[in-house]
């Protein structure tokens, strides 16, 4: 057991089951995460990036125990997390807390916000009756808003301030782990910076660990410390923040930074333009999943072979045959 590890994730896999479509009774099998293996440390903001479908949500869910794999673990100090009984269940969910990207539809419309902040501490009875009110208060302080918003319904506020409300409820039985699962996407520009700093001073505050969620990769360098890349359900490479952006060790890698926006007129970026479309996660091979689109495959190994994901450099990792 790694000491300084607050999440260890092994060969993780889970599949679903779909219809095969209007001509076609024969159903796919979805690989939604498929043998992913990482680590979350204590106290860091591990990134989790990658296009829409890659499987990011999925291992989200997965880490809260809000859906359960078809083979491999989560340990968290030692022992796996979907093998707790419904006591350990209950502590685990003190401390580990997810907040969603949208926050809107996460939020129950018939509910006040005090209600909504209040639940968590009902159900788990960490706070007096008599003192609920004022812990709502605090936590609706601690994130920027008045007491007063305590008496109002989620339609009454913002998509900035709902969501700050969700991060409230989040906080509100002392979570070591917060999964932030896209949170900053739906919100405008000048938002999204406003709520990031938020969660940056939260976890000084009160040194939080976090596993974030986005697709975009200028706020992932805002914000963590390691990155972990996401392709057709699979991590292709995993590094600390400067090592992956100066220098990546995967072509996926390579072509998601080469997309990423230069606010320099004079500066034209060399963009990468990879070929075809990420593969249907019902698709199955024996090799790479980015060979078809990979500019430098080696076809003989790269669709033979599935590269594993090995340590190329100290702390960084890639899966990838041809770039050392």
């Amino acid at each position: 057991m790694n000491s300084t590890a607050f999440f260890e994730v092994t060969n993780l896999r889970k599949y679903y089951t779909a219809a095969g479509g209007i001509f076609s009774h024969r159903k796919r099998t979805i690989r939604a995460v498929d043998n992913v293996t990482f680590t979350v440390n204590r106290g860091e903001t591990l990134g989790l990036v990658g296009e829409s479908g890659c499987g990011k949500s999925t291992i989200a869910k997965l880490l809260v125990c809000l859906t359960r794999p078809d083979s491999g673990q989560i340990a968290m100090e030692g022992k796996n997390i979907f093998a707790f009984d419904r006591k350990q269940m209950l502590r685990f969910r003190r401390r580990v807390q997810i907040v969603f990207q949208d926050p809107l539809s996460s939020l129950n419309p018939r509910m006040t916000i005090e209600r909504i902040i209040s639940e968590p501490l009902s159900i788990h009875n960490i706070v007096p009756k008599n003192a609920v009110r004022d812990r709502v208060a605090e936590l609706l302080s601690i994130v920027g808003l008045q007491p007063e918003a305590a008496r109002r319904y989620p339609h009454e506020f913002s998509s900035g301030q709902r969501q700050r409300i969700c991060i409230a409820r989040a906080l509100s039985l002392n979570p070591e782990c917060i999964i932030a699962d896209e949170p900053v996407s739906a919100l405008d520009v000048s938002i999204q910076a406003q709520t990031l700093n938020l969660l940056a001073e939260l976890q000084e505050r009160f040194h939080l660990t976090y596993v974030f969620i986005s697709h975009d990769l200028n706020i992932i360098r805002h914000l963590c410390d390691r990155v972990a890349v996401m392709y057709a359900g699979k991590i292709v490479e995993v590094a600390p923040r400067e090592d992956l952006y100066r220098q990546p060790l995967h072509p996926y890698t390579e072509a998601l930074l080469s997309a990423v926006p230069i606010p320099d007129p004079l500066i034209k970026p060399q963009r990468i333009i990879l070929n075809g479309e990420v593969p249907d996660a019902s698709e199955t091979g024996a090799g790479c999943v980015f060979a078809k689109r990979c500019p430098i495959v080696h076809r003989e190994l790269c669709e033979q072979y599935q590269p594993p994901l090995t340590e190329k450099r100290s702390g960084h990792w890639a899966a990838c045959f041809i770039k050392t």
